[in-house]
């Protein structure tokens, strides 16, 4: 990364953006962000990041004065079943009078595809959510996009796709005796390993392209079944049977992401942004996994 070390601030400082936290503290930026609770501030804090608190159900306490020496600004808070972008509704103002603003940036999600039969789809993609959880995301990355077209705020979208990392992936689940295989023909997700999610965010921070959209994703979308299945063997254990969908149990939210099947393409991000996967499948992230464990 090229850019002079400033002030980064992330609303919703948690798994993804913390990594991208700790990257930038050890090149000599200062990091602010905020948590849900006064425990969570707590722990911010003890990592030498600023914390401040906000739970999305009001405005975070002297905004104007927290925010005037940012340079870099981020936020990663979803939709909250109700607002579609709880830090706008509260701080749209705000960030559009930030004076020192260079980037900012919006964790978003590629459920704003929508369901695709497992085709392709890229950023020129028409958005069609399935459900109000995408389309709330689609609602929230149209307003941020507002900043950039009416307040000329340096704005740009982050598509995420399936987040694995330390602590978080499917090792951990099949260790934990939680792991399922589920039988759905052609189905097929997106991944990416929380390492190149910050990469991705520091290139951008090189190259910025206000108003542009990135699908952050790696180059093998691939069956969830066939991730349980190597886990399993790299950690030695038999596989789980496959059992069909309507008959595995899961929740609401993890049969939502059921209904969505679709491959996501990266090029934009490799192209513009000159970003090379660490991870660039999920056999290659699973096995540092493992060593790291």
């Amino acid at each position: 990364m090229t850019v002079k070390p400033g002030r980064f601030f992330c609303f919703g400082m948690g798994y993804s953006a913390g990594f991208l936290a700790r990257r930038l503290l050890a090149e000599g930026w200062t990091v602010a962000g905020t948590a849900r609770t006064e425990d969570g501030v707590a722990r911010l804090r003890a990592q030498g990041i600023d914390g401040y608190l906000f739970d999305g159900s009001a405005s975070m306490e002297n905004a104007a004065a927290v925010l005037g020496g940012v340079t870099h600004l981020l936020s990663s808070v979803p939709p909250d079943g109700v607002t579609a972008d709880p830090v706008l509704q509260h701080h749209f103002d705000d960030i559009a009078r930030m004076p020192l603003l260079q980037w900012a940036g919006y964790l978003s999600t590629t459920g704003v595809y929508g369901d695709r039969n497992g085709g392709w789809v890229d950023e020129d993609s028409a958005q069609e959510p399935t459900g109000p959880r995408g389309m709330r995301r689609a609602t929230a990355e149209a307003r941020w996009l507002d900043l950039w077209w009416e307040k000329d705020v340096p704005v740009h979208l982050f598509r995420l796709a399936g987040i694995y990392g330390p602590g978080r992936n499917a090792l951990e689940t099949v260790k934990a005796g939680k792991a399922k295989r589920i039988n759905k023909p052609g189905q097929v997700f997106s991944r990416i390993h929380v390492d190149d999610i910050a990469s991705t965010i520091l290139a951008s921070f090189d190259k910025p392209h206000a108003g542009r959209a990135y699908n952050v994703c790696d180059d093998d979308p691939a069956a969830p079944e066939q991730v349980i299945a190597y886990a399993c063997d790299l950690l030695g254990v038999e596989r789980p049977v496959l059992v069909p969908l309507d008959e595995a149990g899961l929740s609401p939210m993890a049969l939502s992401f059921y209904r969505d099947n679709k491959r996501v393409s990266n090029k934009r991000m490799k192209k513009e942004l000159g970003v090379r996967l660490q991870w660039p499948d999920y056999k290659a992230g699973l096995n540092a996994l493992l060593t790291q464990d």
